[in-house]
């Protein structure tokens, strides 16, 4: 395109002004040719208008301007249009403060221009200038239109690719969260009743088999949660009555003490109408508190408080465990437990904390809740 471009400028030079100079009779004298010659430059000048605009009026013009000061050939009245193209030109290099600048510089032209072209009326300068400048600047603001859109739409299309990945990046640390809850929980109980039953095969066998019961119970509770996990996930998931409610805290609870754990749970406010997703997020704050204390303190008194309160709009969840000294060395955790639900619980527009007090761990999580009807 640009080489057409230029062929057809070129084209143009030599229709307009070097035919007609010819048909009229090439002029013999110096003068003559070099005011020929330097209109020709001029017009070749506007090959490079649509890579160097600047460049390109300014030299056109000023070369026209020269040829006129040479006075000594015959300026053909088709030329007239490569003179008007280089106004149009010339509107097209400057944009904001300096085109008025530029406009000024262009009116200023004019003045020794009319003189030297003996023009004889101003209409004609102004008709064959003022048209093609409004041109130019009507096409460089629709030219500066597209670019600033097209610049937006790039930064929409990157914005857009942005917020996909900080999803998908949620989404997963979503799901890992899940995993760690589900795993991590069923894993810590079955490695914990696996030594106990070890150690009670041979002087208790009925504990030992109590033990190997948690141990079956608490993989098969795992494998359903992974599969409900897998369900969501595939959306094929149906959940019946509203979704996971704190009745899930019992079952856990339950499971725990079971375990080995010497838990207690107490419900405060009415818990039965607190939303699925905050309930959910409840059992997890329990789930992985009961973990926890499963892993680093074995037979320490667990103590869990649920409360609702429906006038300050907020659930809060208390696990505190005592200090053990447990018998075997503790089970070591991946530390992503804790951060995975601080953050889902910032994501809530809740207060998470968990740190030691003087007699153990104390599990804190605080959740704004609307209660359902």
């Amino acid at each position: 395109m640009p080489f057409l471009e230029r062929s057809a400028v070129a084209l143009a030079v030599f229709l307009l002004v070097v035919v007609p100079t010819a048909v009229h009779g090439w002029p013999t004298t110096l003068r003559g040719n070099l005011f020929t010659l330097l209109v020709v430059c001029g017009g070749l000048a506007l090959i490079w208008w649509r890579s160097q605009p600047r460049v390109a009026s300014v030299l056109a013009l000023g070369l026209f301007l020269a040829a006129l000061t040479v006075d000594g050939g015959w300026f053909p009245d088709s030329g007239v249009a490569l003179f008007s193209f280089s106004f149009a030109v010339l509107a097209l290099g400057w944009s904001g403060r300096a085109a008025w600048l530029v406009a000024l510089c262009a009116a200023a032209y004019l003045v020794p221009f009319y003189y030297l072209a003996d023009m004889g009326t101003v209409v004609a300068a102004l008709m064959f200038t003022v048209p093609p400048y409004a041109a130019g600047t009507v096409l460089r603001l629709r030219r500066e239109t597209a670019d600033q859109l097209a610049m937006r739409a790039q930064e929409l299309e990157d914005e857009r690719e942005l917020f996909a990945e900080i999803a998908l990046r949620h989404e997963r640390a979503r799901i890992a969260s899940e995993l760690h809850d589900i795993v991590g929980h069923a894993i810590s109980v079955m490695v914990i009743q696996a030594a106990a039953g070890q150690r009670l095969v041979d002087s208790d066998p009925a504990r030992a088999k109590e033990a190997f019961a948690a141990i079956s119970e608490s993989a098969r509770q795992g494998t359903q949660d992974l599969e409900r996990l897998i369900d969501l996930l595939g959306g094929t998931a149906v959940e019946v009555g509203g979704g996971p409610d704190l009745s899930l805290v019992d079952e856990v609870v339950t499971r725990a003490a079971r375990s080995g754990l010497d838990v207690t749970c107490r419900f405060e406010g009415e818990h039965d109408r607190v939303p699925a997703p905050v309930a959910h997020l409840a059992f997890r704050v329990v789930q992985e508190s009961l973990t926890n204390a499963l892993r680093y303190a074995p037979g320490a008194q667990v103590r869990i408080v649920i409360s609702v309160d429906d006038a300050a709009r907020g659930l809060a969840v208390r696990v505190e465990n005592d200090s053990a000294t447990p018998r075997d060395a503790p089970l070591v955790g991946t530390g992503r437990g804790l951060v995975g639900l601080r953050e889902r619980v910032q994501t809530l527009g809740g207060q998470f904390s968990a740190g030691r007090t003087r007699g153990g761990w104390v599990v804190e999580a605080r959740l704004p809740v609307a209660l359902t009807s």
